[in-house]
């Protein structure tokens, strides 16, 4: 046989092999997170239930999902084991101040520009000056107007004869 035909299955092999070999690493990463459960810590299961372990056995965990709640997993509907920092901000809305230094942002933007004196000066003056017009009306003063034009001339009598046929 050639070597040329052999290449492909070669290749397909190795790629298979690399496959199962990530999978396999990744299984045995979520085995060693599952075993490394203790109570008191949170978790979140496949499920989305977010809870803590009351306790741990070979093959289940028993969950505390809240006041009276328990409920009894296997231990592979387990996704994920958080940290405490984690669980607290998604159960409770609790956020860890990680930098206490930082500056707080204001709830408005007004304290986030500067007003310079000059400029509130020329502000204010603008804001003394009439309105400018700008050729538009106001509906009410059409109205008024189409009103008055209608009322001024006097509508023409005609005896019921029309010109037009």
């Amino acid at each position: 046989m050639n070597t040329l035909t052999l290449l492909p299955f070669i290749v397909l092999i190795a790629a298979m092999f690399l496959m199962t070999r990530s999978a396999k690493k990744k299984q045995q990463q979520a085995a060693n997170m599952r075993n490394e459960m203790q109570p008191g810590s949170g978790v979140r299961t496949i499920g989305g239930i977010y809870a803590t372990v009351k306790e741990v056995n070979e093959e289940t965990v028993l969950l505390d999902a809240g006041p009276g709640v328990d409920l009894l997993f296997a231990k592979n509907a387990i996704g994920a084991v958080l940290s405490d920092d984690e669980y607290n901000r998604i159960v409770h809305g609790i956020e860890h101040d990680l930098k206490s230094d930082t500056d707080i942002v204001p709830d408005d933007a007004s304290s986030l520009t500067e007003t310079d004196e000059p400029a509130a000066a020329d502000a204010a003056a603008a804001s003394d000056d009439k309105a400018v017009d700008l050729g538009k009306k106001d509906e009410a003063e059409e109205k008024a107007n189409a009103a008055e034009a209608t009322s001024d001339e006097e509508p023409k009598k005609t005896d019921g004869e029309s010109g037009a046929k």
